[in-house]
This record gives structure tokens, C-alpha cells and sequence, in this order.
């Protein structure tokens, strides 16, 4: 009998959603809506020499859970990405939801997760978000 292959995950639609100390994008592929809140995956990228021990990082994954109404951002967990994209294990973050403050990395993902359509420029790969991450970090 011959096996097919697993199918495919869908693509990523990451959306580059502000530049600080990180390169931070809002993945909307991932967006799940309930009835009081909405969960988001965001990928937070670094520069490209971030080395721990002797490990180098492309940056990490977080889960964000947000109450559109009231303005909330809760952001769940961590999850670490070496160089050439293999993730690590997620780490529950603890902390309570807090008010998004505007300009602020909560309040851009939240206005993605909350939005409404597609967003514009998204990138489908961690690989491709990663270079424009880096490159957005070097201006």
C-alpha cells in the first residue's frame, strides 16, 4: 500500500508589524476567532549575529491571545527558532493580559489579529520574513 504524503501546513501570511529592538510580524494565517477573544501566532525576529552559547537564533514564535473590545493583549508563550528554522519548545509566558498601549508591539499585533481582511505585504515563509526582519533592523 502506499502511503500519501502528510499534507502541507498552510502557508504563513506574515505581515511585518513594527521595528525596534526586534523585527516583529503578526502571522494572519493563524488567526483563530472566538467569542470573546482572539489568538494570534506573532514571530518576533533578531539580528543576525544573536548567539547564545553557541547557538544562533533566527528569533521565536509566541502565541497572543486578544480581547478586541477592551483593548487586552495576553501573550501566552515563547518558543525559540535557531538558524535554518527548527523551533523549539514553547514557554508559558504567565503573565496577566494587560492594556495594548498604542505604538506599542501588543497594539500592532492586536490591530492585526482584530482587524478585518487579508493584511497587505504579507510574507508566506520564516526564512523570507527573517531577511526582511534583519534588513528592517539595519536601516
Amino acid at each position: 500500500m502506499i502511503q500519501a504524503d502528510a499534507p502541507a501546513p498552510p502557508p504563513h501570511q506574515l505581515v511585518l508589524t513594527g521595528v525596534g529592538r526586534f523585527a516583529l510580524f503578526a502571522d494572519a494565517a493563524t488567526i483563530e476567532r472566538g467569542p470573546d477573544a482572539v489568538r494570534m501566532r506573532s514571530l518576533q525576529v533578531v539580528e543576525d549575529d544573536f548567539t547564545v552559547g553557541t547557538t544562533r537564533y533566527w528569533g521565536g514564535w509566541s502565541w497572543w491571545r486578544f480581547d478586541c473590545a477592551a483593548g487586552l493583549a495576553d501573550r501566552l508563550d515563547f518558543a525559540s527558532v535557531v538558524v535554518g528554522g527548527t523551533e523549539g519548545p514553547a514557554m508559558a509566558e504567565g503573565q496577566p493580559a494587560y492594556p495594548a498601549a498604542p505604538g506599542g508591539d501588543a497594539a500592532e499585533l492586536l490591530a492585526v489579529a482584530c482587524g478585518t481582511g487579508a493584511p497587505a505585504g504579507a510574507v508566506a515563509t520564516v526564512a523570507e520574513a527573517v531577511r526582511i526582519g534583519r534588513a528592517a533592523l539595519g536601516e
